[in-house]
């Protein structure tokens, strides 16, 4: 599949959102991308996540990891396709941790697996998870990454499905046209 052919997908299933939105970095934007409601629907889920394994299929690794909520369908449909385990780390107390049991086993080799990055904060506390329990990070692997070449060098691959560059502004400074209209959140928080 081609970009183009993954965002038609992202039109098609109303999951690409236009308006004023508040990002969970922080930073506001005209568009959004509500992976869940693309995701939604299995034979879409099954299809662009096969077409993010095929990509990372090249790597060595043994599991995949992912940050709740957001990256768990992407990372346990990549993960099936590649046959490897899927673990996620989720929220608690505001941080990302590793529960239920998951555990991570010295020298393993894990994809860390997740739906956007713009900034990459969520990837990178996956990234420290892996790491302090004596994994080892293979790669990153997204559907979008909207942080238009700026996402942070997080020592190992990072590979995407659809990378764009949608205008991103500072909470102060905002373009008068999103100043005057109020910011929707429409992401997990």
């Amino acid at each position: 599949m081609t970009q183009d052919e993954i965002i038609a997908l992202f039109k098609q299933t109303h999951a690409l959102l236009d308006g004023h939105f508040l990002l969970r970095s922080g930073l506001h934007s005209r568009q959004f991308f509500q992976c869940a409601i693309l995701l939604q629907h299995t034979p879409i889920a099954a299809r662009v996540c096969a077409e993010l394994a095929e990509k990372l299929k090249g790597i060595e690794t043994d599991s995949a990891i992912s940050p709740a909520l957001g990256g768990m369908i992407v990372g346990h449909e990549v993960a099936r396709a590649l046959g490897k385990r899927h673990i996620f780390a989720e929220k608690e107390e505001g941080k990302l941790v590793l529960r239920r049991g998951f555990t991570i086993a010295p020298g393993e080799r894990f994809l860390v697996l997740e739906d956007v990055v713009t900034r990459g904060g969520r990837v990178q506390e996956t990234i420290d998870i892996v790491r302090a329990h004596g994994g080892v990070v293979a790669a990153v692997g997204t559907l979008v990454d909207r942080s238009g070449g700026n996402a942070p060098d997080f020592g190992c691959p990072f590979i995407s499905l659809v990378q764009l560059n949608p205008e991103t502004f500072e909470p102060g400074n905002l373009p008068p046209d999103l100043a005057g209209t109020p910011a929707i959140k429409p992401g997990s928080k």
